[in-house]
């Protein structure tokens, strides 16, 4: 192959997690709903040459990550989304950016919602 993208784009979309984040201890007890979105910007040039996983970004470990990070009871939607974004950070030293978005569904809010959402980005 003789095509040259440096940048690419991994998007790992609406990964549905159950867990117990929110300030109200009903939260903590009964737990809700969450999707959480991540964006990744990488060098993608080694792996398209290769066709080898060991060369790519393996989205198969960033599911894990994000998946033990949700499992960590937080009060705040930022305080989950930072920790996210910083373990990907600290295990991936390959990306040069990254989006992560997390939304509780259906918050209790004293109305109808359907999410409330967290966006970082470094």
């Amino acid at each position: 192959m003789d095509i040259q993208f440096p940048n690419g784009i991994i998007e790992l979309e609406a990964m549905e997690f159950y867990a117990y984040h929110g300030c109200f201890r009903e939260e903590n007890v009964v737990g809700n709903r969450f999707i959480v979105n991540i964006t990744l910007k990488t060098d993608m040039t080694k792996p398209m040459e290769s066709d080898n996983i060991n060369d790519a970004l393996n989205y198969v470990k960033v599911y894990e990550l994000v998946r033990t990070e949700m499992q960590k009871t937080s009060n705040l939607l930022e305080h989950v989304t930072a920790r996210i974004l910083k373990t990907l950070y600290q295990n991936f030293p390959q990306i040069q950016w990254a989006r992560v978005k997390v939304s509780k569904m259906n918050p209790p809010m004293g109305g109808q919602m359907e999410r409330v959402s967290v966006t970082l980005e470094k």
